[in-house]
Order: structure tokens, then sequence, then C-alpha cells
């Protein structure tokens, strides 16, 4: 008598029901958490990648353009939306340093960013008239992003969700930056090109892996499984 051979195991919901919820409506959830995610990562790769191109051109053509002021505007102000995301994708492990440094970080550049339409209004020739124009707010602002690009960076490190590079490129990026203020334009370049490095791999690290986001920090509610009437718990059979 010929024996029976074991059933496979299934890939998908089958394999994990906790993961899918054990139902089309978990299932679906999990797809909406993933794109999700993955739109969070490419908002911030393409976005720290722009805000690279933009200084590039800055440095290419000796000061501001209307064009570049204009790609450096829309840049800045995705940075406070994807900092968000990445924080709430890697919740609850960033802890409360984390993010109090993320609302640090994104409220510096809610800043720089009318810093950017103050350029555009007035005709701002340079990064250098912008600072000798608005020196307390730039000052200001500017160590607020040191100091939260560094608790974010360590609370990223220790959350361990995202690859580390990223979070020590991110916090070398911010330190180098104001150390590198009154330096020559290539260098202060190479600092900001460490900075949008560290952002864009996390948001590749998005892309790449978006279910090990969704399952602990985006989501999507599920609705609760009805129970058949006069179902009981295993526990109480």
């Amino acid at each position: 008598m010929r024996s029976v051979p074991p059933a496979r195991v299934r890939c998908g919901a089958a394999a994990d029901p906790q993961r899918y919820g054990g139902s089309r409506h978990g299932r679906a959830a999990q797809r909406r958490s993933h794109t999700i995610v993955v739109l969070l990562g490419l908002l911030t790769a393409v976005g720290s990648v722009l805000y690279f191109v933009s200084d590039v051109i800055e440095a290419i053509q000796g000061g501001f353009s209307e064009g570049q002021l204009w790609l450096t505007l829309f840049a800045e102000a995705v940075i406070p939306i994807f900092v968000i995301g990445l924080a709430a994708a890697q919740r609850p492990r960033l802890g409360r340093l984390g993010e109090l440094s993320v609302i640090g970080y994104a409220y510096s550049f809610v800043v720089f960013t009318g810093t950017v339409v103050y350029a555009l209004v007035n005709g701002t020739k340079n990064y250098d008239s912008l600072t000798d124009q608005l020196s307390v707010v730039m000052t200001v602002h500017g160590a607020v992003m040191v100091v939260a690009g560094l608790g974010f960076g360590y609370a990223v490190l220790r959350a361990r969700t995202l690859p580390a590079w990223t979070a020590l490129a991110l916090m070398a990026g911010v330190v180098l930056l104001a150390l590198t203020q009154t330096m020559a334009e290539p260098v202060r370049l190479a600092a900001a090109a460490l900075r949008d490095l560290g952002f864009a791999g996390m948001g590749a690290a998005l892309v790449r892996s978006p279910d090990l986001f969704g399952r602990q920090g985006i989501s999507t509610p599920q609705k609760p499984r009805q129970r058949s009437p006069g179902s009981q718990p295993l526990t109480n059979r």
C-alpha cells in the first residue's frame, strides 16, 4: 500500500496566519501596509537624492538660481514628511529619544523650507548672503538639526531595524555640515552628500524589506475575526 506523502507547507497566509490575519481582509491590509512602506521608502530616497542634486547645481553655478531654489524647496519640504514616516515605520523600537529627535529634525526643516521661500521672494544670490540675512534663524535651527540628527541616528542604531551604516552616515553628515560652514564649497558638498546618503539608504531599506517595517510600525487596521455562534475558545473546550 502506497504511503500518502506529507502535505506541503503553503506560502503566504496559510504559512503565517498571524502575520496576514488569516483572511482575505488580513492579506489586503498587509498589501496596503507594504504599499505605504514602499512609497515612504521611495519618497525618502528620491527626496534625498534631489536635495543633493540641488546642492550640486548650486555649487556648479556658484550660487542660487530660481530653478535651483524651487528644486531645493521641494526637497526640503518633503524632509519632515519622510522623517516622521521613518519614525512611524520603526515604532515602537525607536523609543522616546528617537521620537523627540524626529520632531526636532522635522521642525528644523520646516524652518529651512521657509528660508528657501525667503530667498525666492527676495532674490538672494547665494548661501552666504542668506546666512548673513538670517544669521540667528540659520544658526539656531542649524544647531537643532545637528542635535536632532545625532539623536535620531543613535535611536536608529539602537532600534536595529535599519542598516547601521545609514545611521552612522546621517550622524557624521550633520556634524560635518556644522563644522564645514566656513569652508570651501566642495567640502560642504561632501558633508551634505554623507547626510543625504544616510537618508537615501534608509529609504532603500524600506523598499527592499517592506514586510519587516509593516509588521512593527506602519500598519492598517484589521477587522477582528468573528466567531461562529456557539463556538468557544480552545482553552475552554
